[in-house]
């Protein structure tokens, strides 16, 4: 049956994503977004080939390519700069490399596309409150609008409203996200500092059990994203208060803070959650209102620009008459195991990597083992960086009420059969 109209709350990246797919199928769209405008922080940066995939979907690719840059690998040093174990992107085809673009110019990249979608449209300042409902046919929003408080239905309400999700809390309840948060505290800044003298490249992890963090490019103009690790229990200004300290503590140079600019910095906490449904009846779960993970390794923007183009996938092929209603069920139980059993371990891996000794890391980490292998290996260098490819799935291959391909697991290279060889991006903190 031919899909009339679909909700998505939340204006992020995965929403518009999903926004733009969908409206190019002709199926009509619209977002509602709390906000007056487009969120302009920097936040996630880095996109691996499961997300440059959908953005080539999308048909913006080009356009991110070309307002980004290609960065050039990543390298795990000791706090002295020494580089026991790096990943080159040289091996990789162009089509499969990195690309890095602040968010937020991702999503201004987004809008003007979608502004262009006759079917469709964004509405500002639309709060969606905690009352929402579904019947056979439709499901339904009551949303806080500028003119008063109103009822909004469609075929299918997406919740893409981030980690605080409304739709996930007025579906599971406002505590009920089951995980974990990190007691580590971390602290995103981005700054301009001259990295030149070091030869570090475009990104680095530093392995350290007191100053842990990770630096990498993140514009041409060499606006660095740096992320590190202090002490928690503090408020928002003695973090701020603690940063010139922290800088001359670990930047190479130490630096004082008239020789570097800050031009953002957010003290924050990281979680790694998953709601224990990605679908309930007429109402769905996307990116971080359906996950969250820390942002060492940029699993986080990645899988949830994977989800957008997988429910994308399976929206379409309802609209089209290729699936039934029950593909959507498919979609909960394949993105739910992507993130299980790839996104939170290699997550987790990544930033407990950097609390070690980088003497011991770099005898028995196996993981760093395998990058030397890679660095010299072009063939081993090339599966390791197309091993996050994993979490993707192809559900038009379950189109026709067929069975379904496969398990998501199933579809895992054999090259890769632990965790412990998928390389990582930079940060998306």
């Amino acid at each position: 049956m031919a899909i009339s109209k679909v909700i998505i709350v939340g204006s992020g990246p995965a929403g518009l994503v999903l926004a733009l797919l969908l409206a190019k199928q002709g199926i009509n769209v619209v977002i509602l977004e709390a906000a007056e405008n487009l969120d302009e922080n920097p936040r996630a940066t880095h996109y691996s080939f499961p997300a440059t995939y959908e953005l080539e979907r999308a048909g913006v690719l080009q356009e991110v390519i070309s307002e980004g840059f290609l960065p050039d690998g990543v390298s795990w040093r000791d706090i002295d700069g020494l580089a026991p174990a790096s990943i080159s992107t040289k091996h990789l085809s162009t089509e499969k490399k990195i690309v890095c673009l602040p968010l937020n110019h991702l999503t201004r990249i987004l809008m003007e596309h979608l502004a262009k979608q006759p079917t469709a449209e964004v509405k500002w300042s639309h709060k969606v409150l905690p009352t929402i409902g579904q019947d056979q046919s439709s499901a339904w929003v009551m949303v806080e609008t500028p003119n008063g408080t109103v009822k909004i239905s469609a075929d299918y309400v997406v919740g893409c409203d981030g980690a605080n999700s409304q739709i996930r809390k007025s579906l599971f309840g406002d505590s009920e996200f089951p995980g974990r948060t990190w007691d580590e505290q971390i602290v995103a800044t981005n700054v301009y500092y001259d990295m030149t003298p070091y030869n570090w490249g475009d990104s680095s992890f530093i392995v350290d059990k007191e100053h842990w963090f990770m630096l990498a490019k993140i514009q041409k103009d060499g606006l660095l994203r740096v992320t590190y690790g202090d002490i928690p229990g503090l408020t928002r200004d003695e973090y701020i208060a603690r940063q010139p300290m922290k800088f001359k503590s670990f930047l190479p140079g130490q630096p004082n803070p008239d020789q570097y600019k800050i031009v953002g910095i957010s003290p924050y906490k990281v979680h790694q959650r998953c709601a224990k449904s990605f679908r309930e009846g007429r109402f769905l779960l996307v990116a971080d209102a359906a996950h969250l993970c820390n942002p060492f390794g940029g699993l986080g923007l990645t899988g949830g620009l994977v989800d957008a183009g997988n429910l994308f996938d399976c929206l379409n092929g309802i609209h089209q008459g290729l699936a039934n209603d029950d593909i959507l069920s498919r979609y909960d139980v394949v993105r739910r195991e992507m993130y299980n059993n790839i996104i939170d371990p290699v997550s987790s891996d990544n930033i407990r990597r950097l609390w070690h000794d980088p003497t011991v890391a770099e005898k028995e980490d196996k993981f760093l083992e395998m990058c030397r292998m890679a660095d010299a290996d072009p063939n081993i260098s090339r599966k390791m960086q197309e091993g996050l490819n994993s979490i993707m799935h192809d559900f038009r291959k379950e189109y026709n009420f067929g069975l379904p391909y496969s398990s998501s697991m199933e579809q895992k290279q054999d090259f890769l059969p632990s965790t412990a060889k998928i390389a990582v991006t930079a940060g998306d903190a």
